[in-house]
């Protein structure tokens, strides 16, 4: 019988009158009337509610050398430090980026572990991510780490299909891996692979009770990280499970007994909630959310990390010293070290995120540029507001493009009445005199004015 307690949120005494024991069924429960296969998947509704509960402290976890190296070719051990530095620098000095989790496998993520953790850093963590054995956790425990992460499927989709088991033997195995991470004293990451198409209180509940006695009898810490490893979550209030990711982290706080500083969020963008999933998994109880740069991830990708920095702030009012300015850093970094191409239009990092191209637009921008602007992005992340080039842009609109791309200062700006933005006026206005209809791109106005600049003799 389960002892009355004092709820610490809602100040009042609670009885949890349900016991979640293991549903050790023959068959599979795939949730067929949910996951058709043949069909688009549903989104059911019993609109059963659950409150809110945002924990009192949140932060991001990041898996851009673990879920981001599976999806790309391998880092170097030199790129994989040098954006190691960058997170140790963006999430400020409060380690808003709690953790980096990094593969142990090959000697050069081993390296790379060594000359991270020679850093110094407390902020982000490294931790790794491992086969569930003995040696792998042996290997832990030498390189000096306190945490890994363990893949524990949890779906009848893996457990029957891929592991050709049955919930209690496979959870049987699952609790004694653990005992041996536990055993070594490392603190063990339970990753519930596929939790979006799992039966959330035939295995999910019972299986974490059992890692909560173990908690309990090791005094060490173990986290639940829930994984939409499909992207078939949904923040929708009154969804049912297993998709409801507020019914989720409900089920896990209230009747599993999982701290909310043990559970963290890890989705996967399939159909475009990895962000939603993500700041809906904070909200409802869950303290950490796992993301890789730019998204960069299996299959449709991760939670972009970049994006769960602005959704804390909005949440928070605060950025608790993350410095926003380094997401440019590393969009650059990406780009002109590491070759990869971030689409023009990605929100903070794409080339063309605060660009107005529509005419009228630009014209509300350069009176004032709150008016299409999404907040100060020149403050924020180094990039100014731009507008685009047309036959409606005028003198005025050429020359604050002029300014805005090179990041003139103001003593070097160029204004209207300059010979160069007549000079890139007249060619402007031949082009639409030919029959142009579309607007300028950036790289056609950089040639032009490289050009004219060699004739005017003078260098931006």
């Amino acid at each position: 019988m389960r002892e009355v307690v004092m709820n610490d949120k809602t100040n009042l005494l609670q009885l949890e009158e349900h016991f979640y024991q293991l549903a050790d069924v023959t068959e599979p429960n795939t949730f067929r009337n949910l996951f058709p296969y043949t069909e688009i998947p549903k989104i059911a509704f019993n609109d059963r509610i659950v409150p809110h509960n945002m924990p009192e402290e949140i932060w991001i976890t990041d898996t851009t050398f673990r879920d981001g190296q599976q999806s790309r070719a391998p880092y170097t051990t030199e790129q994989i430090v040098t954006i190691y530095d960058y997170l140790h620098k963006l999430g400020g000095p409060k380690g808003k980026i709690r953790q980096s989790e990094f593969f142990l496998y090959s000697k050069k993520d081993r390296d790379a572990v060594y000359k991270c953790l020679e850093r110094g850093y407390k902020f982000p963590e490294v931790t790794s991510w491992i086969r569930a054995s003995k040696q792998d956790f042996q290997l832990v425990k030498d390189l000096g780490l306190r945490e890994t992460g363990i893949l524990v499927s949890c779906s009848d989709y893996h457990i029957f299909y891929k592991m050709k088991m049955t919930r209690r033997e496979v959870m049987n195995l699952y609790l004694s891996v653990i005992r041996e991470c536990l055993e070594t004293g490392i603190s063990p990451r339970c990753h519930l692979e596929d939790i979006t198409r799992s039966d959330i209180y035939g295995f999910v509940i019972p299986f974490c009770l059992e890692l909560m006695k173990l908690m309990d009898e090791y005094k060490i810490p173990i986290k639940v990280r829930v994984c939409d490893t499909m992207g078939y979550g949904v923040n929708f209030p009154g969804a049912v499970i297993p998709r409801s990711i507020p019914g989720i982290i409900y089920g896990l706080t209230t009747h599993a007994g999982v701290p909310s500083e043990l559970i963290e969020f890890h989705g996967h963008n399939d159909f475009y909630k990895a962000v939603n999933n993500s700041t809906t998994a904070w909200l409802y109880g869950a303290s950490g959310v796992n993301c890789a740069l730019f998204g960069i991830g299996e299959r449709t990708g991760n939670t972009p990390l970049e994006a769960m920095v602005f959704e804390y702030a909005q949440l928070r009012g605060t950025l608790d010293g993350m410095d926003t300015t380094v997401i440019t850093e590393l969009a650059e970094y990406y780009e002109k070290e590491l070759n990869y191409h971030i689409p023009d239009r990605t929100p903070f990092v794409g080339k063309n995120f605060n660009v107005t191209r529509a005419g009228i637009h630009a014209d509300g921008l350069l009176k004032n540029e709150e008016i299409y602007n999404i907040f100060d992005t020149e403050k924020f992340l180094n990039r100014p507001a731009l507008v685009s080039v047309s036959n409606t842009s005028g003198l005025a609109g050429i020359a604050h493009w002029i300014n805005s791309y090179y990041r003139l200062s103001k003593d070097r700006w160029v204004d209207k009445n300059s010979e160069l933005v007549k000079m890139i006026k007249e060619w402007v206005d031949k082009q639409y005199e030919e029959g142009r209809v579309t607007v300028l791109t950036d790289n056609e106005l950089v040639v032009e004015i490289t050009d004219c600049c060699k004739k005017l003799g003078i260098v931006l």
